[in-house]
This record gives C-alpha cells, sequence and structure tokens, in this order.
C-alpha cells in the first residue's frame, strides 16, 4: 500500500476513534455508573432511598373505632394528605398506604412506623438503561456494544512504533487477558 493511502487511512481511524468516542463518551460514563451500582446491589439500593421514621400515636384506638376521620389524622401526624388504601393485618394495627409511602400503625404500643420511597438521583435513571428496562433499547445497547468493539479496536491502531500496538500495546493487550482468565479459572475450580 502507499504511503499516501496508509497516512488516508490512518487519519480515518483517528477521526473515526476521536468522534465515536465523543459521541458515545455520556452513554460510556452511564454505563460505567450503574455498573459500579449494580455490582453492589447486595450491600445498598441503586435504584430507590428509603426513609423511615417511627412516630408516637397521641391517643389509643380499636380496630373497630377506626374510619376515614382516624386515617387522615394519621396521615397528618406524617405530612400526608392523600391516602390511596389502608387494611388491618392483625387486630391491634393498621397500614395505611399514599403515594411511593406507608404508615403501620400498632394501636397497642402506640407507635407508628412511616416508610417512604424516593428513586435515588442519577442512578436511578442509568439503571434504567443499564438493564434494558426501556422498551426498544435492546437495539441500541447492542448498537451501543458495537460501538464499543469500534472505538476499541481504532484506539489500538492510533499510536506508533514503541508504544503502538507492535511495541508494549501487544503485552498491555496480553496482559488485560489475566484477569477475566483468572476469574473463569477460579469460578471452574470452586
Amino acid at each position: 500500500m502507499d504511503k499516501l493511502k496508509v497516512r488516508k487511512l490512518r487519519r480515518l481511524n483517528i477521526a473515526t476513534h476521536r468522534d465515536l468516542g465523543f459521541f458515545f463518551s455520556t452513554l460510556i460514563i452511564v454505563y460505567c455508573l450503574s455498573g459500579i451500582a449494580l455490582n453492589h446491589i447486595n450491600e445498598w439500593n441503586p435504584d430507590f432511598i428509603i426513609h423511615k421514621k417511627t412516630i408516637k400515636i397521641p391517643q389509643q384506638h380499636q380496630r373497630n373505632n377506626i374510619g376515614k376521620t382516624e386515617i387522615e389524622a394519621y396521615g397528618k401526624l406524617v405530612g400526608e394528605s392523600h391516602y390511596k388504601i389502608y387494611d388491618f393485618p392483625t387486630k391491634d394495627q393498621v397500614k395505611i398506604y399514599y403515594n411511593d409511602a406507608s404508615l403501620h400503625v400498632n394501636f397497642t404500643t402506640k407507635e407508628g412506623v412511616y416508610e417512604s420511597v424516593s428513586r435515588r438521583p442519577l442512578f436511578y435513571h442509568s439503571n434504567v438503561i443499564h438493564r434494558n428496562s426501556v422498551k426498544g433499547w435492546n437495539w441500541v445497547s447492542d448498537i451501543f456494544a458495537i460501538m464499543l468493539i469500534i472505538i476499541n479496536i481504532t484506539g489500538l491502531f492510533i499510536l506508533r512504533g514503541k508504544y503502538g500496538i507492535s511495541g508494549r500495546g501487544k503485552w498491555l493487550m496480553a496482559a488485560g487477558t489475566l484477569p477475566p482468565l483468572l476469574v473463569l479459572l477460579i469460578n471452574e475450580l470452586s
């Protein structure tokens, strides 16, 4: 191949790598943040923040005295004005459901446990994307995966000489295969 064609091919490779890198940079960051969050799903809830507080009930009630007025009064104690539904899990308890919250009142102890749920900023939405929870997102995700492969391959050929793929690059690529191979080996042995 003559030098002019090699130079044009090299410029096309660099431009492709640069432009795809810029275009997909936000999505790469979203997937990385979400991946970190989902890796630790057993340690915290990456989607929701759950707020819990215990309140004292000012007066004792019996199950058969509970009606709309009492349910609304309980709601005022936790700052809720509209309930969706309520039920009685036991004879001395009532559970009231609100939008994204609930209040569990125990008549015997005269205490209530209020729990509210809110979406965790940034993580909830990035996890929706990462888990492919959006209809039709599988296709976007597949295209994104292919583009990441292209970004990776074009990146391999940007540097030349001792810092490029023919120099130390080949050794670093070989070393990069070790972590996944070790994990697979450990997984097979256990």
